[in-house]
């Protein structure tokens, strides 16, 4: 999955596979997490996010199952 660049003090990328609602989080220091069955505008706002830690905490962490 190709993930974008974002400007965030703990993530790195962020990535989106629309067939699988996959959500792919590359968190500083390289760590690399899958959220499955996450809606497309979930991704769209974070990417707009002022505070794209933020808004993961708030909306994604708790709300999505990590997949392996």
């Amino acid at each position: 999955m190709d993930r974008l660049p974002v400007k965030s003090e703990k993530l790195e990328s962020v990535g989106y596979d629309p067939l699988s609602e996959t959500l792919e989080l590359e968190f500083t220091p390289g760590d690399i997490y899958r959220y499955g069955q996450v809606p497309k505008y979930i991704f769209t706002n974070l990417l707009l996010a002022e505070s794209k830690i933020s808004y993961f905490h708030v909306y994604i962490k708790e709300n999505y199952p990590i997949i392996f």
